[in-house]
């Protein structure tokens, strides 16, 4: 497949499947090897320009819809979780910053340009202290004007991706004052470093590890954006992390299908895939994942097809999007493994590691208790 022209939206997704092959071969299911930060994977995004694939086409890239990034991300998913989670906050930052118009266009055509190079960036809001920036807590790490810039002082956790970040997102306090901001941070300014301290055991192979700031500098116009927490609005790139657990919930249940295909226990004449109790079992998976594309899917359209007035008014059906198909991947990871038996339960077999890692959609944004709160109040309206 020629990748420098892949004009439409299923030859990039047939790119992407392929790409899943080779990465499911690559995963790494023991939790004692956990941990190894997919490096090759990473590797071949970029040199395939899928890295690209949401910088605007006025900066070279190909401006895919939401739609589309929200499949692809799904399809790359099937093949590694850990890799798709990864790269899903770079893509969709990309997106978001061009639909919201948040930075000054010199400075993110300067990004975008980079990232055609194969730059990767994503964001550092999270804090010990705080924890998730969405409950609205004021983040630790300062900000202080000097004659050579912006100084900034902090540590940021679960900085997902650090280990080939090229550009980090950093949130921070600003003093003197009550604003709170964004600043742009290359990785080699001086002061950046990272700690490798992710011992997660679901997504563990994202190198989310923390981000240490030591009086680093950097130039006056890399302060981005200044924002209240907790109050971003609506955030549709964010459809990136139920795509991840839905693709990783389709390759358990295609797993546990041929599983049962395949195994005949002496008990039984043929494979158990012919018995009442697993077809059942089965069936119930594909309605979980049916039901779950359906849903995420006509979201990411919605988003797509709206202007962005009504855009402003779509978090309860992001969240509940969200919300929906994170918790059916936690199903269907559920009866995979009821399929399969014990034998999901070993360190070699991949069911183990999927569930450990649809676990971690539990823990990305938005939480559920936050979605059901913006329903009720919809609701109420």
């Amino acid at each position: 497949m020629d990748v420098e022209n892949l004009k439409t939206s299923e030859e990039r997704l047939e790119l992407a499947g392929k790409l899943a092959e080779k990465f499911k071969e690559r995963s790494q299911y023991n939790p004692c090897s956990n941990g190894h930060f997919p490096f090759e994977n990473i590797a071949e995004l970029k040199e395939t320009g899928y890295t690209s694939w949401t910088v605007p086409k006025r900066y070279g890239g190909k401006d895919i819809t939401l739609f589309e990034l929200v499949r692809l991300q799904e399809k790359i998913a099937e093949g590694d979780g850990p890799t798709a989670l990864s790269i899903g906050w770079h893509l969709g930052i990309v997106k978001n910053l061009d639909e919201k118009k948040l930075w000054k266009e010199e400075l993110y055509g300067k990004i975008c340009e980079e990232i055609m190079k194969g730059s990767l960036l994503n964001g550092a809001a999270t804090e010990r202290a705080t924890g998730s920036p969405t409950r609205g807590g004021r983040p630790e790490t300062i900000a202080r004007k000097t004659d050579k810039g912006w100084q900034l002082n902090g540590r940021k956790t679960y900085t997902t991706m650090s280990p080939v970040l090229d550009y980090f997102i950093v949130s921070a306090s600003v003093e003197p004052g009550c604003e709170i901001g964004n600043f742009l941070v290359p990785r080699a300014a001086k002061g950046v470093s990272i700690e490798e301290t992710w011992d997660c055991i679901a997504m563990s192979e994202t190198g989310s590890h923390d981000l240490i700031l030591e009086d680093v500098i950097i130039p006056e116009e890399y302060y981005v954006e200044t924002f209240t927490p907790g109050k971003k609005g609506a955030n549709g790139w964010l459809l990136h992390i139920p795509a991840c657990y839905l693709g990783i919930a389709e390759a358990a249940k295609d797993y546990a299908v041929n599983f049962a295909k395949a195994y005949r226990p002496n008990s039984i004449e043929g494979t158990i895939i012919e018995l009442p109790a697993v077809r059942k079992k089965i069936g119930e998976m594909e309605l979980e994942l049916m039901r779950s594309r359906y849903f995420l899917y006509a979201v990411a359209k919605q988003w797509d097809d709206s202007e962005e007035k009504d855009r402003k008014k779509m978090a309860p059906q992001l969240g509940a999007a969200k919300m929906t198909v994170t918790n059916a991947a936690i199903n269907v990871l559920d009866l995979a493994m009821r399929v399969v038996g014990a034998k999901s339960l070993s360190a070699s077999n991949p069911l183990q590691k999927y569930y450990r890692d649809v676990r971690a959609g539990l823990h990305n944004p938005p939480m559920d208790d936050m979605t059901i709160e913006l329903l009720a109040k919809r609701a109420e309206t």
